[in-house]
Formats: C-alpha cells, structure tokens, sequence
C-alpha cells in the first residue's frame, strides 16, 4: 500500500477524502476519525486563508506535519505494519462490535493530540521560539472548543434519543468535553515543550515511552468504568444507520 504524505494542507483534506470514501465502501469505523479530522483541517484551512494565525505559514507547516504523522500511521496500520501503539489500538477497535461512534473519536484525538500534536509543535520550532508557537496553538484549541456542540448534534443524528442521556448523565458528557478539549491539548503543549528540547539521539526514546503512557488512556476509553461503559453499550445496540451513513451523518456538522 502507497504510504502517503501530504505536502500542503490541500492534500491532507485529499488524503482525508480518499480515507473516508474507503471506509464508507467498506463500512468501516476507521473513517469516523478522518471525517472529524477533516472538519477540523477545514477550519484551520480557512484560518490561514483569512489571516487569523499569528503566522500562516508556520501553522500550514504545522498542520501538515501533524497530519502527516495520522497518514502515516493509517498507512502502516493497513499494510499491516507496526504504527505507534496507541494508534494501533484505536485502529484495531474499529475492528470490533462494541466501541460506540464517540469512544472512536476519542480514541483518534486521544493518539493524534496526546502523542501526535506535541511532537509536531516541536518540529515545526526551536527551544528559543517554542514560545512564539502558543497563541496559534490556542487558536486551534479554540477551532475544537467550538465543534463540541456540533459533535454532539451529529451524534443525536446517529442516535436521536443520545440528547436525553446526555441530560440524565452529565458524566458521559463531561467525559467528552474534559478529555478531549482540555486534558489532551493541555498535555499535548507540555510534551512540546519538554520534546523540543531533547537532542535528535533521545527523541524517538522519549516518543516511545509517551506511546505507553497515551496507550493506558486509550484503554481507559475503551472502557471507562462499569457506569459509563454500561450506557455505552446501551447506545451501540440502537445506533441508527449503516457505518457508512453514520460517517455521513457525522460529516455534516459544523
């Protein structure tokens, strides 16, 4: 399989689309990542259009990067090669019945912020200008505080009654909200600081044992206490639409 890799952000939403159109043919969960992904690309994409990074070019840099680092390991995975383990874990859990359309998502941003996004902020800066890289990281923070809602619509459209177990377990919930838009970018920023200090012989020693540590979140994910993986599974039997459709579904949000 072609190990694809982006050199500007227009082939990452085209590396995305072809991902996406694969996992519908095939059914898959392993396009519901991408298609949240590519919203996000979208964003950033337009940020740099109209100006709004403190440095475009940089964060086009940045973006590409990071996104190639997500292509990278799809690739891998599909040749049955060996990405990095996290990733791997949430490859093989679209592989499985159970895992709902949320805890797929988490698995993706949970590799590709916790592991991915720190790494790719180092790459793109040196230990005496990582600083000047922080307002337009908040600026992405800020592109995936505002889909929060909008996830949420899109995973009513794939299980409409979602919207009153929301409301009846605050937990489910916040376990989207904290995890993914605060914990994993506040961690992700730390690891930049702490990688791109690290001289060029200790860097992949350093990726290898954060791997470990986002592998044990990615557990905690796949199964989150016996409440919440309870309701889960409750929401997994009367998920409406094919994968496909689900894919679709959560493609529309904005």
């Amino acid at each position: 399989m072609n190990m694809k890799q982006a050199t500007t952000i227009d082939e990452v939403i085209l590396f995305l689309d072809e991902i996406i159109e694969a996992a519908k043919l095939e059914q898959s969960p392993i396009g519901l990542f991408p298609t949240l992904y590519r919203i996000v690309t979208l964003k950033i994409k337009s940020g740099i259009v109209n100006g709004s990074f403190q440095n475009c070019e940089r964060m086009e840099k940045l973006d590409v990067i990071f996104a190639n680092r997500y292509l990278k390991a799809y690739y891998e995975y599909r040749a049955k090669g060996k990405p990095s383990e996290c990733w791997k874990f949430a490859f093989q859990k679209t592989e499985t019945y159970w895992p709902i359309v949320l805890q797929h998502l988490l698995l993706g941003i949970n590799a590709h912020i916790n592991l991915d996004l720190g790494i790719a902020s180092a790459q793109v800066s040196t230990p005496q200008d990582i600083t000047d890289l922080k307002s337009d990281f908040e600026q992405i923070n800020t592109i995936l505080s505002d889909l929060v809602g909008s996830v949420e619509k899109g995973l009513i459209k794939i299980w409409p009654t979602l919207t009153y177990i929301l409301k009846l377990s605050g937990k489910i919930d916040n376990f989207f909200i904290d995890f993914s838009m605060k914990t994993a970018r506040d961690g992700a920023w730390k690891y930049a600081n702490e990688f791109v200090l690290l001289p060029e012989n200790q860097r992949e020693a350093s990726i290898q044992e954060r791997d470990i540590k986002i592998s044990e979140i990615a557990k905690l994910v796949s199964n989150p206490g016996y409440l919440v993986s309870g309701v889960f599974k409750f929401i997994r039997l009367f998920e409406r639409g094919s994968v496909a459709q689900k894919i679709i579904d959560l493609s529309k949000i904005e």
